[in-house]
């Protein structure tokens, strides 16, 4: 039986308590033990969660329940997971329809944000974290990620607080650029949890989702004494929950574009105005360039807190010294300029900035040029090669079936979306040219053209029925096309996370005779009038893919609609596992979520 032993100087001990793994009789339990096999499921989630508080400091402390100390009890993974499926139960029970950042009902109360700190006791301790904040329609998580791995190889500890998660909602908390373990998070949900039920009322009820989440990580990186802290804008920014925070170190402000329209505005100055709320007055602020339009808000809006905005060039990449970003794309290296100017400022206004020259811009520090090559961040430009394909054809070092993972879902982003995908797969195909060779001669000696040896390109695609295929799609097909680049096959699915229920590491099977493909057919509807009178793909479908099994499905030849990631991905396997000489190169993106789903299939 596996156990995790969690110390804390300070605590009560934990009961002690374990679980057999068979009906033999076991030693009395020690004074004060449970036995957790005479307990029903929820009394032993309740016993576990009451250890997990018992170890809690105060309120009023900012250290660590996990600091090193004294053996307090040991926690079995069995309970682990029954209070970490309860916490995702109790996390879902607070999405809401509603909006954020809505104008017109006042940013939905933002002000019961200030009540929730005082509830938690952090309103003290929030006020002496050393944050960089970042708003922006694209890049800014990617931002984020850059900044926080350039001030980790500076040799400070870091909390970076983003959004949305791809497979666990412990991927919004990254500790040192890891995400919180389970105890951790665990420990600290509860901590929330109790307290905000016991002191919340019909007047100030339960904070919503986002806003919960937003507290919680407040929590973890004050108890966990980050030197920095990272904060990701959920959405907008004026309205946001991170926007509580009332006097960051430096603020940013990433690319901004058309995204969430029907909240933040209709224009690119009504969005850059949002956007622009996380300015403070005495705090510096940066971006990148910005369409005319919504620099101009932008810029007005620095000039009424009377501060400076400056506009950040793009990453010069000679600046590398031979080293590639950790994220790839040549959309990064914005993101990797505004990653630079906060860092340098935030280490200069903390007094963190000793031995290194940031102001000479001929060359980058050492810990910066390591931190912008090491940084990483899931779903955004990530290249994944099959796991199932690869472990079943060991001698496959490259696999012939590959995941092109993007969460774009914007009509920008996916522009940029469609550059980085072309380039991939050009170079992908350059580099797996040998094995396609070697391949095609093994299996495929009677081919009757090259053109099926060759690499097929598929995109899988959904996205929220708030956006408009109209204008999402067109960008993805025309970009590739302008690279030379045609997809053989589109593929809509819905996505298996739901809006109102926070994902476990279960995957509940769907039936695909009660989904609703409505939206999905609509997507097919889109493509198919995109790409049929150019002539997009009809002469590049290949032998293989026009005669593969497509029951349980919307098919025509060039789209089918599945109705199940699933049998989606199984389908994609099976063409792939029968037709060796082929390349499958996969494009899932229009939805971070969609992208999460399909990792946290492809990891199962």
């Amino acid at each position: 039986m596996l156990k995790l032993t969690i110390a804390h100087p300070f605590a009560r001990p934990f009961l002690q308590t374990s679980v057999s793994p068979s009906p033999s009789p076991s030693p009395s339990p020690r004074p004060n033990s449970i036995p957790f096999p005479s307990l029903s499921l929820g009394d032993r989630s309740l016993v576990f969660r009451r250890r997990l508080l018992s170890s809690s400091l105060p309120a009023s402390s900012v250290q660590s329940p996990f600091m090193a100390g004294g053996d307090v009890g040991s926690l079995d993974r069995g309970s682990v997971a029954m209070a970490y499926e309860e916490a995702l139960n109790c996390l879902s029970s607070l999405i809401t329809r509603r909006t954020r950042a809505d104008g017109t009902n006042k940013g939905d109360e933002f002000d019961l944000l200030y009540d929730y700190l005082k509830m938690l006791e952090l309103d003290e301790s929030l006020s002496q974290l050393k944050v960089i904040h970042v708003a922006g329609t694209k890049g800014k998580g990617s931002t984020c990620a850059f900044t926080e791995s350039i001030l980790l190889s500076c040799g400070l500890r870091t909390g970076l607080f983003t959004s949305p998660h791809l497979i666990d909602v412990r991927e919004r908390f990254r500790l040192d650029g890891v995400d919180i373990c389970e105890e951790k998070f665990l420990a600290y949900f509860w901590w929330c949890w109790e307290r905000l039920q016991e002191k919340t009322n019909d007047d100030v009820p339960m904070p919503t989702y986002f806003r919960f989440l937003a507290l919680l990580a407040f929590k973890i990186f004050t108890a966990e004494q980050v030197d920095v802290a990272i904060l990701e804008v959920g959405l907008g920014g004026k309205f946001d929950a991170t926007n509580v925070v009332e006097a960051p170190i430096v603020c940013g402000i990433s690319s901004l574009g058309y995204d969430h329209m029907e909240i933040l505005g209709n224009t690119l100055g009504e969005i850059a105005g949002e956007k622009a709320g996380i300015f403070k007055r005495g705090v510096p602020a940066y971006t990148v360039p910005q369409p005319d339009e919504a620099m101009s808000v932008l810029k007005d809006k620095a000039s009424q807190l009377n501060i400076s905005l400056q506009i950040v060039s793009p990453m010069n990449i000679e600046l590398l010294k031979g080293q590639q970003l950790g994220l790839h794309g040549e959309h990064q290296n914005i993101n990797a300029g505004l990653a630079v100017a906060l860092s340098s400022t935030w280490l200069k206004k903390t007094g963190h900035a000793e031995g290194m020259n940031l102001d000479e811009t001929a060359c980058l520090p050492e810990q910066f040029v390591r931190g912008l090559a090491m940084a990483t961040l899931q779903g955004r430009a990530q290249i994944v090669p099959d796991p199932l394909l690869q472990f079943q054809n060991e001698s496959l070092s490259k696999g012939c079936l590959v995941f092109y993972l993007d969460g774009a879902h914007s009509p920008e982003s996916l522009e940029t979306c469609a550059t980085w995908f072309s380039h991939a797969v050009k170079e992908d195909s350059q580099q797996s040219g040998s094995f396609r060779e070697q391949t095609a001669r093994n299996d495929y000696q009677q081919s009757d053209s090259l053109e099926e040896q060759a690499a097929r390109k598929i995109l899988l695609f959904n996205c929220m029925s708030v956006r408009d295929p109209q204008l999402l799609l067109p960008p993805l097909i025309n970009t590739c096309a302008r690279n030379g680049v045609y997809f053989h096959k589109a593929l809509f699915v819905p996505n298996h996370s739901v809006f109102n229920k926070v994902g476990s590491h279960a995957t509940p099977p769907t039936d695909p005779q009660h989904v609703d493909l409505s939206w999905q057919l609509t997507l097919q509807r889109a493509w198919e009038n995109l790409t049929t009178d150019k002539g997009v793909g009809n002469d590049k479908v290949s032998r293989e893919i026009r005669h593969a099994d497509l029951s349980n499905t919307r098919d025509t030849m060039n789209s089918s609609v599945f109705p199940s990631l699933q049998l989606a991905i199984k389908w994609l396997r099976e063409s792939a596992q029968s037709n060796r000489s082929t390349r499958f190169q996969v494009l899932v993106t229009g939805s971070l979520h969609l992208v999460g789903d399909v990792l946290r299939l492809l990891k199962k």
